[in-house]
């Protein structure tokens, strides 16, 4: 099915200046220069689980569910998950935390952004609860998720995440990272799974 609206969803102290979203944004620049058409929203998630929640469905409230795609890294994937079991739209996750409220629990207290170390921000215990009232797993639709699961990845069990979307478009990495830094290899798979061409 053809994709006219995307939104990718950044990870746990990460923002839009990161590699994946910059690689998917200049990617979809250069489609629109050839008329695509393309609705691209890539935004910086606020640190409350809540609010972040708030401002997705803010974002997508006109979108259409059919041809929308919401793209999600780590703590990103997470929510791309939340917000596909809410909209019943298509989902691709890259290395997704499944489990935020147990993982994140041990930053709670005062974090910086990876890429700017001057941007600080509080991590709230109460964030802990709000992702508990977010969770969405089981995934109820496995055929509409597109998920890259590292077996390398140094900050998540690669066993557990793709035991959380057994059924999906699912594709296991031998080695890469948490990161997943050899992402460019793997944007031809994501393009066509998405309806979009594969270069300008």
């Amino acid at each position: 099915m053809a994709t006219t609206h995307i939104l990718y969803l950044h990870g746990f102290r990460s923002s839009p200046k990161s590699f994946k979203a910059q690689t998917l944004a200049r990617h979809i620049e250069q489609l629109n220069a050839n008329g695509a058409g393309l609705t691209w929203s890539c935004p910086q998630l606020p640190p409350s689980p809540a609010k972040a929640w708030s401002l997705m469905q803010q974002i997508t409230a006109s979108w259409p569910t059919d041809t929308m795609v919401v793209l999600g890294s780590s703590l990103g994937g997470f929510y791309a998950t939340v917000l596909a079991e809410h909209r019943g739209c298509r989902a691709a996750v890259i290395n997704p935390a499944i489990e935020p409220a147990r993982d994140l629990a041990r930053y709670i207290g005062e974090q910086t952004s990876f890429h700017d170390p001057q941007d600080h921000f509080f991590f709230r215990a109460e964030f802990i609860d709000e992702f508990k009232a977010l969770a969405r797993y089981p995934i109820t639709r496995p055929e509409r998720y597109w998920a890259l699961i590292a077996k390398g990845d140094e900050v998540l069990d690669w066993r557990e995440m793709s035991a959380r979307y057994q059924g999906s478009h699912l594709t296991l990495l031998e080695g890469s990272d948490h990161a997943v830094s050899d992402f460019d290899q793997h944007m031809p798979g994501l393009q066509s799974w998405l309806g979009l061409p594969a270069s300008a």
